[in-house]
């Protein structure tokens, strides 16, 4: 996954993703060097426009960060059998899944 990220930030810099220079990132951070997979990864990316693909994953993302939907209505017979306390510990389940992170704010919060 380090090579990954090396490759994303040479691009951001608008850096040559190189082998070379994917090494010298990764070593940079402290990570380990596997030098076929970084072999493999630059030929994967030069054969890529990395700005089309990273615009296409966002466009992807963005609806699974968007809140979830409200749960569909129970029946007015199961509303019957419940007591106040179930439905107020229901509401407030609820309202902490939707304060969870979602999306990068879930990794590095």
């Amino acid at each position: 996954m380090e090579n990954v990220y090396s490759a994303l930030l040479l691009h951001a810099l608008g850096k040559d993703i190189s082998e070379d220079a994917v090494e010298k990132v990764v070593k940079a951070a402290g990570g380990s060097v596997d030098k076929t997979q970084i072999k493999t990864l630059v030929k994967a990316v030069g054969e890529m426009n990395i700005k089309e693909v990273l615009a296409s994953a966002t466009m992807m993302a963005a609806p699974a960060a968007a809140p979830a939907a409200a749960p569909a209505a129970a029946p007015a017979e199961e509303k019957k059998g419940k007591g106040k306390k179930e439905e107020k510990k229901k509401e407030e389940e609820e309202e902490k899944k939707e304060d969870e992170p979602v999306g990068l704010d879930a990794l590095f919060g």
